[in-house]
């Protein structure tokens, strides 16, 4: 049986990191019917950034979705954006994650730019980037993790650039296949 939906829209909160968020913005979008689809949540310094694909039940209007939102208490002083999603929710082959790399170490500047230059020479696509530092006792570890979707063609001959690249900066590599 296929559920009947209404439109789908682009959710995105921007504001101060707090325990309970995430429960309180899905917990609000579940009780409107609303069906998640991709879903990404980071805390970024003290601060967070939560987005989501949402299905929207029929009936259920952006406006009417931002004004029950905006009443949640842990959005208070986020900056909340409600917008149809105009983009076909439905991952294509760019989307499918083949692999998964992490590199860490110290932290140098262009290092992001260095590293995904080579995913890009390789015609890989970058599907989800995380970077930050851990705390340490000297200084923190800076751990970058691309999740990629890789042309297996060109699989091997990438992720050989990568890590040869990690280690001519004194970094380590590791990669998941999946």
């Amino acid at each position: 049986m296929t559920k009947s939906t209404g439109s789908v829209a682009l959710v995105s909160v921007l504001g101060p990191d707090r325990v309970g968020l995430v429960s309180a913005v899905t917990g609000a979008l579940f009780e409107q019917g609303v069906n998640l689809r991709d879903v990404s949540f980071a805390a970024l310094g003290q601060g967070a950034d939560f987005s989501a694909v949402c299905e929207l039940p029929g009936g259920l209007t952006v406006a009417a979705l931002t004004d029950s939102l905006s009443a949640l208490a842990e959005l208070d002083g986020a900056r909340l954006t409600v917008t149809p999603f105009t983009y076909d929710p439905n991952p294509g082959p760019l989307g499918l994650v083949t692999h998964r790399v992490e590199v860490s170490g110290g932290d140098q500047p262009g290092l992001i730019a260095r590293l995904s230059e080579i995913f890009t020479q390789s015609t890989a696509n970058i599907v989800r980037l995380e970077a930050q530092t851990l705390p340490g006792d000297t200084g923190g570890r800076y751990v970058i993790r691309f999740a990629v979707s890789l042309p297996p063609d060109r699989a091997s001959a990438c992720l050989s650039a990568v890590a040869n690249t990690a280690e001519m900066l004194g970094l380590t590599c590791a990669v998941q296949a999946g």
